[in-house]
């Protein structure tokens, strides 16, 4: 019945979301008023634009697999994105931004929209 399925999220800001998505993520951004981020795989993951009415997700709305966090966030950070320190709280943040209290390494950031992102460990990518 259900073969297919994607995921998306609003922006305040469709131009900011091109250039963080394409320019400093270097995933592969096709459209101009909605945007499709393409993953590998069969779907892809949509940005609409809502202005003034968005309001970032108060939750991780996008996951991205690597076999690398501290890596990863090393060199995303070398590329101008800001990482997360989420001090006093059940999942603190070290000195390099990655949550290492249990389960898979992972290192939380936003988008220019403030949707929250996460790197998280996968030893299978």
């Amino acid at each position: 019945m259900l073969g297919k399925a994607f995921s998306g999220f609003s922006v305040d800001d469709v131009e900011a979301a091109r250039h963080f998505y394409g320019d400093l993520l270097g995933l592969t951004v096709e459209g101009d008023d909605l945007l499709w981020i393409r993953v590998p795989g069969d779907s892809g993951v949509l940005v609409y634009p809502k202005g003034d009415a968005h309001e970032p997700a108060s939750f991780t709305v996008l996951n991205f697999p690597v076999d690398d966090v501290p890596g990863t966030v090393a060199a995303l950070r070398e590329r101008g994105v800001a990482f997360e320190r989420y001090a006093g709280t059940p999942v603190e943040t070290d000195d390099d931004f990655v949550f290492r209290g249990g389960g898979p390494l992972i290192a939380w950031f936003t988008d220019p929209a403030g949707n929250v992102l996460s790197v998280i460990q996968d030893d299978d990518v």
